[in-house]
């Protein structure tokens, strides 16, 4: 028997052959991130040290760092190589992830999904670097300045990698902003006009994006909304740029034509008192004509 006479047993074959892909490609993206964790593992502490910089810079002469938990000390250290190691292997995570769904896309698909994905990594190392070389040296030089002088600033070293992973996080996702738009463009669900409209919204939305995903700071929030917004600008051009053969402006003018044609409702208006006269009028002639026949 054939598994074309068995079709059960063909799906079951293909089903079981899509998993022991995504295995092997899960087994892939942990080797390569092991393989980055295990290089960088023994600069650790020069790492840590690196990423703290931003904010020892601006502490006071003679304050340091401080570890509260017993385990601290390597434990951080440990976390950070090890989200850094994740941050390094994700162009080989994304790759597999293309590289496992990329044989059910169409060929159009495939011509714009390839961009994205590489435009995507760039644009939230872009978010990263944003965040570590303009946010921090502005928020920790304003935290570090604007307490009280008896207050001496030693911060955790664990509360500071939470906090700085935070923004890392925030600032990244946010800068996949044109990313969102142009997909949402792609696949019809909306236009750059109708996009351009929506302006203000977005505007609002990126400032309570920036509430979200910073800490409870006004710096970090606005210099999180702003490039939201710069970006979802520079969605809005890439979009017209990428599907220039699809004709925006008709398409919303016929969307306009199908709404003023559903919202036009005839005017009905109130008979006068001579003109419900002459309908009853009409009525009892036309019944007395009936009754005559």
């Amino acid at each position: 028997m054939t598994e074309e006479d068995n079709p059960e047993q063909s799906a079951s074959g293909s089903l079981m052959s899509h998993l022991v892909e995504l295995r092997d490609r899960v087994v892939r993206m942990v080797v390569a991130i092991l393989v980055i964790f295990l290089g960088l593992f023994y600069w650790a502490n020069d790492i840590y040290i690196y990423m703290a910089e931003p904010l020892t810079r601006h502490l006071p002469e003679g304050a340091n760092m401080i570890a509260i938990d017993v385990a601290s000390p390597f434990l951080t250290p440990f976390k950070l190589v090890l989200m850094l190691s994740v941050f390094l292997a994700m162009p080989v995570i994304l790759y597999q992830c293309w590289s496992f769904v990329a044989p059910g896309l169409y060929a159009n698909e495939k011509r714009i999904a390839g961009p994205l994905l590489v435009s995507s990594i760039l644009l939230f190392y872009a978010g990263v670097s944003f965040a570590y070389f303009i946010v921090f040296p502005l928020v920790f030089a304003f935290f570090t300045s604007i307490g009280p002088e008896m207050v001496n600033i030693s911060t955790d070293i664990g509360r500071y990698l939470d906090f700085v992973l935070a923004l890392f996080f925030g600032f990244g996702l946010a800068f996949e902003v044109p990313i969102a738009t142009i997909i949402l463009v792609a696949i019809g669900f909306t236009t750059p006009k109708k996009l351009s409209e929506k302006r203000p919204f977005v505007i609002v939305g990126a400032f309570i994006l920036g509430m979200l995903l910073t800490p409870p700071d006004v710096i970090s929030q606005v210099l999180l909304a702003l490039p939201v917004w710069v970006l979802f600008e520079a969605g809005l051009i890439a979009s017209r740029i990428i599907f220039k053969d699809r004709n925006f402006d008709e398409e919303d003018d016929d969307d306009g034509d199908l709404e003023d044609e559903n919202s036009a409702v005839p005017d009905h208006q109130p008979l006068t008192d001579e003109e419900m006269e002459a309908e009853l009028d009409q009525a009892e002639a036309d019944e007395s004509r009936i009754d005559k026949s």
